[in-house]
């Protein structure tokens, strides 16, 4: 019950380029998990983000695959996982939210709320996870906090509670006023240190020497108006994901990061209950189950060899156990389970309920699949989603064809894209979300397995699963449609529409069909 009460299990979430790495490193720093924080932009410090160790990450600068890092601060033990901010990986994104028990989302303090980050935010209320709101980059020029908060509600739609309090921002940012604990943090622009704390009454002079008079009588007001306007912080109302708490701080100068840790792991919930199709499981049951949310092929390159990544659910995970796997109906042991943080991993013998454990894959893991004591369990919630850009993957050197399809077999395992194979020629269709996914898989299959491949265009509009109770009206589709038919990687019936029109007139012409556009149903 101890190992259970002191987890806490969060993904950070944001629009690319909110600083969701920045703050990830930061978290690290306070860890104790690396001594200095690289600046990743900064070609200075040659050290790239701890958390994106894939080649194409340190080239580009953006994360590609969530990446999952654990380590202990004051009593909690605390598992992170860093997500892709990009569209083009949501789908990893979506995944991801499955297996954390809350959500810190950064928001750029002079954009506001962006696209991606009002998808995120859907996810998490579908699935009532709570969420913390930090307000990044307060050193830079940004908009009012109020309007701000403002907009939080709207976009996000759901109510705030600021618990921190910036004063002024841009190049006359002075700190930020801790509402939850009732003290000030001045700010130094520093990139590896970490600011201290003013205990100081913000009704007496004090204040005025430290801010200066101006900002203090704005800040006293601000914090009046505050208190007037929003209800008194609740714990309960934020883990039952009716409250976001908000902080303000700036992560690459270390700052608002601390307060915002130091609340965090007061206030999140420990591991959650969670629902499985046949019943629900809850964290303090005796016997152990977990489900692989992510696949990741190529953590080290000179091994080719996979790891799964497997939430543990309830009970306590011992290495060399047998464990039962559901899909599979057999049962295995793992002889050296890993934890992460980020590239660096070490091998454990326990691991309890709020945890997240590699396990080396031999190509014996789907995502979605469960482990468990022998119990049949299978956890819900982690569909593909109908693609929405096809093209034909084509082998560009014919000598390689073993290690292409070697590449391609792994890579899709991972849950990257989505391969169909037409039933008319045989071609072998890559299904995203988006053009960058392309990018990535040619860049991986060429750096990691040794294969190059070609695209040629595909126009194709939407690929969706089919099933019907009529086996006739079913044949009588896949005969007309038979250049449009294919099988996705599961061995089941896909149809590639051309355009919408064409699918509209499926749909109207085939009363007993049930068109799918994800793949869990």
């Amino acid at each position: 019950m101890n190992e259970i009460e002191r987890r806490r299990t969060f993904a950070i979430v944001s629009h690319p380029d909110a600083g969701k790495t920045t703050l990830t490193e930061k978290f690290l720093l306070f860890g104790g998990q690396i001594q200095v924080a690289g600046a990743v932009k900064n070609n200075k410090i040659r050290k790239t983000a701890t958390s994106d160790w894939m080649e194409i990450e340190k080239q580009r600068g953006i994360s590609v695959t969530t990446s999952v890092m654990e380590f202990d601060y004051k009593d909690y033990k605390v598992n992170i996982l860093d997500t892709p901010g990009h569209q083009d990986f949501a789908e990893d994104t979506f995944r991801t939210l499955t297996a954390v028990d809350s959500v810190i989302i950064v928001i750029d303090g002079a954009k506001g709320v962006e696209t991606q980050t009002r998808k995120l935010m859907n996810v998490c209320r579908m699935r009532k996870t709570p969420v913390i709101v930090f307000v990044n980059k307060m050193d830079r020029e940004g908009r009012d906090p109020f309007d701000l908060l403002d907009e939080i509600e709207q976009e996000l739609q759901i109510k705030v509670r600021p618990l921190s309090w910036p004063i002024n921002q841009g190049a006359h940012f002075k700190g930020v006023y801790n509402i939850y604990e009732n003290n000030l943090n001045l700010f130094t622009a520093n990139k590896q240190k970490i600011t201290e704390k003013v205990e100081v009454d913000i009704h007496t002079s004090d204040l005025d020497d430290k801010v200066g008079e101006r900002d203090a009588q704005k800040l006293r007001e601000d914090i009046e108006l505050i208190s007037e306007v929003y209800p008194a912080f609740d714990i309960d109302t934020y883990r039952s994901a009716e409250v976001a708490p908000v902080f303000f701080g700036s992560a690459l100068n270390n700052f608002g990061v601390k307060e915002l840790l130091d609340c965090f792991v007061q206030i999140a919930p420990p591991p959650q209950s969670i629902d499985a199709e046949e019943r629900t499981v809850t964290p303090q049951e005796n016997k152990f189950s977990g489900f692989i949310f992510k696949i990741t092929a190529n953590i080290d390159p000179n091994h080719r060899s996979c790891i799964a990544f497997c939430k543990i659910c309830s009970g306590q995970f011992q290495r060399n156990t047998p464990y039962y796997h559901v899909r599979l109906g057999k049962t295995m042991r793992f002889s050296s389970p890993t934890q992460f943080m980020a590239q660096r991993k070490s091998t454990i013998d326990t691991a309890y309920p709020g945890d997240i454990v590699g396990l080396p894959d031999n190509e014996i893991f789907k995502i979605g699949d469960t482990l468990t004591e022998g119990e049949i369990l299978h956890y819900k919630g982690l569909p593909s989603f109908s693609p929405e850009m096809f093209k034909y993957i084509e082998n560009a050197d014919p000598m390689k064809s073993k290690q292409l399809n070697k590449g391609i077999e792994q890579l899709m395992n991972e849950g990257v894209a989505q391969l169909f194979v037409n039933q008319f020629n045989n071609r072998k269709i890559i299904g995203t979300v988006g053009q960058l996914q392309f990018e990535v898989i040619q860049y991986r299959l060429e750096n990691e397995y040794n294969a190059k491949c070609r695209w040629e265009a595909a126009n194709l509009y939407k690929a969706c699963w089919i099933e019907s109770d009529d086996d006739a009206e079913l044949e009588e589709f896949k005969k007309r449609k038979f250049q449009y038919m294919a099988k996705d990687r599961e061995g089941r019936d896909v149809f590639l529409a051309d355009s919408g029109y064409i699918l509209q007139m499926a749909q109207q012409d085939f009363k007993h069909i049930r068109f799918h556009f994800t793949s869990e149903f």
